[in-house]
């Protein structure tokens, strides 16, 4: 066991774990921050996505080791009141179906936007891609990204 001091959601915390505990299990286990989800745990399905310095990573496979010192936003921490434009169109369009994935869509969503305003269909294919839904609601997801886009 190790003792890490993490920056999450603007928060100092203190966490002691081993250094190769998976963040996913740092928010969720020891900080009881549930909003990021548990999918495959390979870092393929997208559900554990939160954002390590404005980025958008998998949180099932960075080691707790490996973010010592870097500013963390999880879902929990994209806004203070769930008004993130991104979670408003995501309301607006009715994007959720059963919604287990949806944390982790926002998170990726969120960091395109930050990078690109303004992208094409194209390009929100291409960042969305890594991140799945059972549901099947990529249109909807589409939708609110370039609701979002045009209101910028």
């Amino acid at each position: 066991m190790s003792v890490f001091n993490l920056t999450i959601n603007g928060e100092s915390k203190q966490v002691d774990v081993a250094p190769d505990t998976p963040m996913l299990w740092v928010l969720r286990d020891e900080l009881d921050l549930v909003g990021t989800k548990y999918g495959c745990g390979v870092a393929m399905c997208g559900a554990c996505t939160i954002h390590l310095d404005g980025n958008a990573v998998r949180s099932c496979q960075l080691p707790v080791s490996a973010v010592a010192g870097k500013p963390i936003t999880t879902i929990e921490g994209l806004s203070e009141n769930a008004d993130h434009p991104v979670q408003k169109a995501w309301l607006e369009i009715d994007v959720p179906q059963c919604g287990y994935c949806q944390a982790g869509q926002i998170m990726n969503a969120v960091a395109l936007l930050n990078e690109n305003p303004n992208p094409s269909d194209e390009e929100i294919k291409n960042a969305m891609t890594g991140n799945i839904c059972r549901c099947g609601t990529y249109i909807r997801i589409k939708q609110a990204i370039k609701k979002v886009a045009a209101n910028s």
